[in-house]
C-alpha cells in the first residue's frame, strides 16, 4: 500500500507536525491560495504557488514538482511534498492533480514519495488516509 503507514516513525511524526505548525503560524486568513512545498519543514524547502487556476496540465505540474525536488537539499527519503490549502481533509481535484504529478516526478527521479495535504489543524495523506489533527497545536 502506498502512503504513510501506521505506526510511523517518531522522526516523521515530528516532521509532519512541524509542517502544520509552520502553516498555522504563517497563514492566518481563512481563504487563501494553495501552495506546494517540497523539502523539509523547518529546514530547506522550495515553494510553488499555482495561482487561482493552478498548473492546468499534468505534464507542467510534473515538471514543477521535478524542479522543486532538484532544488531541495537533503537525503531523498527525508524530503516531503506537502500541499497547504484551506478546507477539510476530503479529496479535492487539486489534491489529486498534484499527487499524480508528485508520483510521476518521484518515479522519474527514483526517489521515495511522502506527500500530504496540510491545513491549519493537521495533515492528511490522500493515498493511505493516515492523518493527524490538533485542536490547539503549540510549538514545544
Amino acid at each position: 500500500m502506498e502512503g504513510i503507514q501506521e505506526p510511523m516513525t517518531r522522526s516523521l511524526h515530528r516532521t509532519l507536525r512541524r509542517a502544520v505548525l509552520e502553516h498555522a503560524a504563517s497563514e492566518r486568513r481563512r481563504v487563501f491560495l494553495p501552495v506546494l512545498h517540497v523539502g523539509t519543514p523547518g529546514g530547506p524547502q522550495a515553494l510553488f504557488a499555482p495561482g487561482p487556476l493552478g498548473a492546468t496540465d499534468h505534464g507542467l505540474r510534473t515538471d514543477v514538482v521535478a524542479a522543486l525536488l532538484r532544488r531541495t537539499a537533503g537525503a531523498p527519503d527525508e524530503r516531503l511534498v506537502w500541499l497547504t490549502r484551506a478546507g477539510d481533509f476530503e479529496l479535492q481535484d487539486l489534491d489529486a492533480f498534484w499527487l499524480a504529478a508528485a508520483r510521476a516526478a518521484a518515479l522519474e527521479a527514483g526517489v521515495p514519495l511522502t506527500m500530504v495535504i496540510v491545513n491549519r489543524h493537521g495533515w492528511w495523506d490522500p493515498r493511505s488516509g493516515a492523518g493527524r489533527t490538533w485542536k490547539r497545536l503549540r510549538d514545544r
